[in-house]
């Protein structure tokens, strides 16, 4: 667990700062990661990005659109080779990072995950 909220720390700090390469030296060169606010700004991916390049791509189009943009850890979760980041975002809505990791602690997946159908609309994207 411990190990679980440090990589949180470290994510929530980066993001915070919005140090793009930061958030992404938690990254494999050919992660994963998925959401519905990307489905929405970014339609012809359907919400899946694929490669460290890709996704940089799309969360400085995020960093571009929300400059107020900041978090706060609600809850860490720990299970196998995963982490759940529960956090609030600078609207105040509530948000799930799941982080899916290989043998080396690094994110292979990840999956934003949103309690509302408009995800863009509710992070002000």
């Amino acid at each position: 667990m411990t190990e679980a909220e440090e990589f949180a720390r470290q994510w929530v700090d980066a993001w915070n700062a919005h140090d793009l390469d930061a958030v992404l030296s938690h990254f494999t060169d050919d992660a994963e990661f998925s959401s519905p606010v990307a489905a929405q700004l970014l339609p012809e991916t359907h919400g899946v990005l694929r490669g460290k390049q890709e996704i940089r791509s799309y969360w400085a189009i995020g960093l571009e659109r929300i400059p107020m943009l900041r978090f706060e850890i609600v809850q860490v979760y720990a299970g196998l080779s995963t982490i759940v980041i529960n956090y609030r975002n600078h609207t105040g809505s509530l948000v799930n990072e799941v982080l899916l990791l290989n043998d080396d602690g690094m994110v292979e997946r990840g999956y934003g995950t949103y309690l509302v159908d408009d995800a863009a609309r509710t992070s002000g994207a």
